[in-house]
């Protein structure tokens, strides 16, 4: 469970939206053939694919620009690409995500570009296109001093290397020694076996694979490769190093320690783009401040949606959001939201599909016809919002001997039940500026209502939601409840 899921979220919903983070590396274009395979081909042992559509998506560090945008995080990306239709296409699709770019133009040089052919889940083929020579070094030049102006305005760098050409030594060195200058995390996906290049960074973000291939230890041995990993880390000039470990989730390795963050377990359809999502969300998360251990656990909940899926698809916001609101049924404290906080959460479950029940009271003196209204209240969709009146309020209403409890214990109280997703608090007479605010899908009231008597109800009408009244039970009021021990009886 993370640490700090309060500010995690809060970040998510909101905080990840005012930051900047620069992306640099090997940019491309990834194409998928979807379709169906119902015999072999009689020309060769083949399996005939018979295309039924086609996608396109960035990939590469394209695609780990994607994620950030898809997280809410204002993106840079910077790069080479051809001048030919697959930059077109790509400079397309970064656009309509709303990702600045930066990319060079590699004369003679075409974009790359891979071509996935997808029967069912399975990967048939895959055809790629790219350079046969590299960037040329004043180009590389040129573009690192452009970026390292660019540096100034970023909270975060990453660097996206899928050895195409992009960051040379050189590159790597002015683009973390423009970062360290002005404190920012540098995080680097490497490739190959040559790591000094990242020396300097806040941290390499390497697969087992990458380990052993840039250590020489076997893979399989993983405590080797942390020994050798953490021996290397000072001489490197890191301060920690993330290691991916597939299904076994991130390790945190420092020179004295190596904590391991669990991957929760799940159905995995597709790991291809999966790194590309972990550094983005490590970015975002480190740039926001979170410690690394946190920033880890976000990232193992982002990569989980993600292999989860066919084909190089990036994270979106409300995907995590609906991940880090499955933790929150045990931590009843972080159910209690203020109004802000309400609107954000709402509108992520919304994005992602639930629909909302709202319900209200006082609650002062829970008993079983309260858990009767609020059970059945969430049988009425995805998630239940209960808002309650402040003591003020209450005073208001009821008099000046209520409430009996506190708000702040009665709104404790409600989060502690396993059917209530969200708590707020209202000042006001009646929550009709909160629920104009939520729009919920169902408002619930007990059986001494009618639906004409409901708050709300015709401003429901006019977003298609509906009013639900639940049968009281019988013999159970708070007000009855509390004449009942004045009397002793």
């Amino acid at each position: 469970m993370i640490q700090d899921l309060q500010r995690a979220l809060e970040l998510v919903q909101e905080g990840w939206s005012r930051l900047r983070i620069l992306v640099v590396g090997d940019v491309m274009l990834d194409k998928y053939v979807w379709g169906d395979v119902e015999r072999i081909s009689p020309e060769a042992p083949v399996p005939v694919v018979r295309g039924m559509h086609h996608t396109e998506s960035p990939g590469g560090a394209a695609n780990v620009a994607m994620n950030l945008a898809g997280l809410g995080v204002h993106t840079v990306l910077a790069g080479f690409a051809g001048a030919d239709d697959s930059r077109t296409r790509l400079e397309e699709l970064l656009q309509r995500a709303g990702i600045e770019t930066r990319l060079l133009e590699t004369p003679g040089l075409p974009t790359t570009s891979k071509t996935r052919i997808i029967a069912g889940h399975q990967q048939m083929l895959r055809l790629d296109v790219e350079p046969a020579g590299r960037p040329a070094p004043p180009a590389c030049q040129q573009l690192a001093s452009e970026l390292a102006k660019l540096a100034e305005t970023v909270d975060a760098i990453v660097l996206s290397d899928y050895a195409k050409g992009v960051l040379t030594a050189p590159v790597c060195r002015q683009l973390i020694d423009a970062g360290r200058a002005r404190k920012l995390p540098v995080l680097v996906d490497p490739k190959g076996r040559d790591f000094e290049r990242y020396a300097g960074a806040l941290t390499i973000c390497p697969n087992l694979r990458e380990l052993s291939l840039a250590f020489g230890k076997p893979p399989d041995d993983v405590q080797a490769l942390f020994r050798e990993t953490q021996a290397r880390i000072a001489t490197l000039g890191l301060e920690y190093m993330t290691v991916t470990m597939s299904e076994r989730g991130i390790a945190v390795v420092r020179p004295d320690s190596v904590v391991a963050v669990p991957a929760r377990a799940r159905q995995v359809f597709d790991v291809s783009g999966a790194g590309d999502t972990v550094i983005a969300t490590l970015g975002a998360a480190l740039a926001s401040k979170l410690s690394i251990e946190t920033a880890a656990e976000l990232a193992n909940l982002a990569a989980g949606v993600v292999v989860g899926k066919v084909g190089t698809v990036p994270v979106q916001r409300h995907e995590l959001l609906a991940e880090l609101s499955a933790g929150l049924a045990v931590h009843a404290e972080q159910k209690i939201l203020d109004r802000r906080q309400l609107s954000a959460r709402v509108a992520a479950w919304k994005s992602n599909g639930d629909s909302i029940v709202f319900t209200n009271g006082c609650f002062d003196l829970l008993h079983v016809g309260h858990i009767a209204l609020l059970e059945e209240a969430r049988r009425e969709g995805a998630r239940l919002v209960v808002a309650i009146n402040s003591d003020d309020s209450v005073r208001r209403l009821k008099g000046q001997s209520r409430p009996l409890i506190g708000q702040a214990e009665r709104a404790r109280i409600l989060a502690a039940m396993a059917a209530v997703d969200a708590v707020t608090i209202f000042e006001e007479d009646t929550p009709l500026e909160c629920i104009r605010e939520l729009r919920p899908d169902v408002i619930v009231k007990g059986g001494d209502y009618t639906e004409t008597q409901v708050v709300g109800h015709l401003e429901a009408r006019a977003w298609n939601g509906r009013v639900k009244i639940v049968p009281t039970v019988k013999g159970f009021s708070t007000t009855s409840l509390i004449a009942k021990m004045l009397s002793g009886s």
